[in-house]
């Protein structure tokens, strides 16, 4: 099995930086695809990023595009979430989440991935 933890949230202003840190344990961790979601009190969970087992296939929300930046280091089980030019739409809690790899079209669905993190708030002030 894959447990995830996030850390890195906080408060920050608009147009400031957060990197936001997924700690994965597991021996299946390293070859897990590993997505980023949020979620807004009040609001429906929504898809920020993907990022396959590999690192090398990436996909992203329109809404994060040009500003996020999913990376992971599987030597040290982490998989990372860089936010920059930060709006304070983008005030959440921010979840790791994990499944087994996939060939083709990476997942962008809360219902695809089986393990979740427990999340980090993340707030952005203007």
């Amino acid at each position: 099995q894959v447990q995830l933890v996030e850390s890195g949230g906080g408060l920050v202003q608009a147009g400031g930086s957060l990197k936001l840190s997924c700690a994965g344990s597991g021996d299946t961790f390293s070859s897990s695809t590993v997505g980023w979601f949020r979620q807004a009190p009040g609001k429906e969970r929504e898809f920020v990023a993907v990022i396959s087992f590999s690192g090398g296939d990436l996909y992203y929300a329109d809404a994060v595009k040009g500003r996020f930046t999913v990376s992971r280091d599987n030597a040290n089980k982490r998989v990372f979430l860089q936010m920059s030019s930060l709006k304070v739409e983008d005030t959440a809690d921010y979840y790791c989440a994990a499944d087994s790899p996939y060939q083709g079209l990476l997942p962008t669905n809360a219902g695809e991935y089986e393990y979740w993190g427990q999340g980090t708030q993340v707030t952005v002030s203007s």
